[in-house]
């Protein structure tokens, strides 16, 4: 295959061949949108480092995951800010708390629409971490017992899939057990399984308040430097039941996803997160990228490393421009 006899650049002469021979391709239905839900009635505030996304109050809520299924994306995350932290996040179990009414609303007004909830505590807490503090270090065990109730309640509300993200040792286990000894066997489990410590989550911690009050979360989440431990906590997961597992974030670590993709057999997910939306979106305001081409050029290096889902804030805007493809 050498030069003259053959010529790459034949394979790319028009818009129709190119198209015959693309190898990746990303479409809508691999896109999930992130919704922040706060208390109140007729809320959509703007998150300042997030421009174009917004916390809102369930109702609006509810408008925004219409859209988003309108656009075609198939699935959302719901994310929760109550109006009441404590010591051990419990709104994230109660009957009544900020998701289990969004899940439930969203699933009345859009029914085919696939409802996912995070399924963490740093939101719901007082000190900002992602379960029980003991002498200011988190609890494994006893965070694992309130996860369990979580997705229980969860489940209840009528949510399709849980996605814990705080990186627990055996969450993925407390999920899949809780669930099925209450006969919620179909609820999927997403588990944010190479979740890392990394400076990118910035932006959403503005939004849902979460940052720790004290310390950080490096004695639970991954150290950036490691790639072999990430093999080590998917397979993990896998052990315990997951259905689906997760890299987060996804730009820096397009070589986790790789790894992972050709390590496993079950669906891979990427998170393309806060602080990676918020750099496009800055330098799209600025004139300084075309924006629409940077970030559908972004969010087919995560599909191309290996991700069949991708979670972003940028779900809704591909959709429009994969609707018009």
């Amino acid at each position: 295959m050498d030069f003259p006899n053959y010529r790459p650049r034949r394979m790319r002469r028009s818009v129709a061949m190119r198209r015959m021979v693309r190898e990746t391709r990303l479409d809508r239905d691999n896109l999930v949108y992130p919704l922040f839900v706060v208390p109140g009635q007729g809320v959509a505030q703007e998150i300042p480092s997030m421009p174009g996304q917004y916390n809102y109050s369930i109702d609006r809520a509810v408008d925004a995951a219409s859209a988003a299924f309108d656009a075609g994306v198939p699935a959302v995350i719901l994310f929760g800010i109550p109006e009441n932290k404590d010591a051990v996040g419990s709104d994230t179990w109660n009957s009544d708390g900020i998701i289990q009414r969004a899940i439930r609303a969203v699933k009345k007004v859009v029914p085919d629409l696939t409802v996912i909830a995070d399924a963490c505590f740093c939101e719901y807490t007082d000190h900002g971490h992602c379960g029980v503090l003991i002498d200011g270090y988190l609890d494994n065990d006893s965070s694992l017992e309130n996860l369990g109730r979580a997705v229980v309640s969860y489940a209840r509300a009528g949510v399709d899939m849980v996605a814990p993200s705080g990186m627990l040792d055996g969450f993925v286990a407390a999920c899949r057990e809780s669930l099925d000894e209450e006969n919620f066997e179909n609820v999927v489990v997403m588990a944010y399984s190479a979740k890392y410590a990394s400076a990118y989550y910035g932006p959403f911690r503005d939004a849902v308040d979460s940052a720790p009050q004290q310390g950080d979360r490096t004695t639970y989440q991954m150290d950036p430097s490691n790639a072999l431990e990430a093999i080590r906590e998917v397979r993990l997961d896998v052990t315990e039941g997951a259905d689906i597992v997760m890299v987060k974030p996804a730009l820096a670590y397009l070589d986790i996803i790789r790894t992972v993709r050709d390590e496993f057999d079950l669906p891979v997910a990427a998170y393309n997160v806060s602080g990676e939306y918020a750099l496009l979106k800055a330098a799209g305001q600025k004139g300084w990228i075309d924006y629409d081409r940077v970030m559908m050029e972004t969010l087919l290096s995560i599909r191309r490393a290996g991700a069949d889902i991708i979670l972003t804030y940028h779900a809704v805007e591909a959709a429009k421009i994969l609707a018009r493809r």
